[in-house]
């Protein structure tokens, strides 16, 4: 099987890309990187689904290949095409909804996070002190008074 360096070269440099975008705070960036990633996705899955060949139906040929394409890599692309695009429609619609509400494509940090990592060690351990302390776990292994039902003990 002969691999061509051109084609996974593209797959790499279109999967750095899409991380590259989605490590960014604006929403659109995030939903290109997320386009990129998918397509090279694709790619990737049609470069390892194999070397052409007959179509994968019984009696048919074409250009007098001997072996027979395999179905399976394009079926998974057109898959990965719909939940990309499905993926797609959510971050659209998500990063519409936060335009609307906040008029700013900026991912913003959260208040709360930036509240407790300004917190002195003084304040997170008064904080530690007043959650309630859990029990740890026992050991389910070995025998329990309760694992028994009361006068099933047999007499033999």
């Amino acid at each position: 099987m002969t691999t061509y360096l051109v084609p996974l070269v593209l797959i790499g440099v279109l999967i750095s890309a899409g991380v590259y975008l989605l490590l960014e705070r604006n929403l659109t960036r995030m939903l290109l990187g997320l386009l990129l990633i998918g397509n090279a996705i694709n790619l990737l899955i049609l470069t390892v689904g194999g070397t052409s060949g007959n179509p994968p139906i019984r009696g048919r040929t074409s250009d007098g290949d001997t072996t027979t394409a395999d179905p399976l890599a394009q079926g998974m692309i057109l898959t990965a095409i719909v939940i990309t695009m499905g993926i797609a429609a959510f971050v659209l619609a998500l990063t519409y909804r936060s335009y609307r509400l906040n008029t700013a494509e900026e991912v913003g940090d959260d208040p709360e996070d930036t509240r407790v990592s300004q917190l002195t060690a003084e304040d997170a351990s008064a904080l530690d002190e007043d959650r309630p302390h859990h029990e740890p776990a026992r050991d389910t292994e070995l025998p329990d008074e309760l694992d028994a039902l009361p006068g099933t003990e047999e007499s033999k």
